[in-house]
């Protein structure tokens, strides 16, 4: 495998761990503005702008690192899934599947994160190679 594919798989499993630890955060967020104090609500709208395309960036390393077709269409759906969420924020009805939503967002991006890791460290911490099952 070439040099480049390595370090751009590296890369998406960075962005991947850094996308779960964004998404935990947001929901930690949320969770202060209803248990706490509502003015948490503004860092929560805020916050997500910071992490709001880590899956597109995660779209295009997969594509140079060459992963599995599988993490280019999870990488979308994850896309996917942000934008549900601004949807299930500002339609009447549709809040109750916002915290559903982030619930499948950050257990995606771990295992996604989790799948990632194998490719990006062939080898290393498994005693089959680094072959995830």
């Amino acid at each position: 495998m070439k040099r480049s594919h390595t370090v751009f798989r590296t890369v998406f499993f960075g962005v991947a761990c850094l996308f779960a630890a964004c998404v935990a955060v947001q929901i930690f967020i949320a969770g202060l503005a209803i248990f706490t104090d509502s003015s948490h609500w503004h860092d929560h709208e805020v916050f997500v702008r910071i992490f709001e395309l880590f899956p597109l960036l995660m779209l295009i390393f997969g594509f140079a690192g060459k992963l599995p077709v599988s993490f280019r269409w999870i990488s979308v759906v994850l896309l996917l899934l942000i934008f549900a969420q601004y949807f299930t924020a500002h339609v009447q009805g549709a809040g109750a599947f916002h915290p559903v939503i982030a619930a499948v967002l950050f257990w995606l991006t771990l295992r996604t994160a989790a799948r990632s890791r194998h490719l990006a460290f062939p080898g290393k911490g498994s005693a089959n190679g680094g072959a995830s099952s």
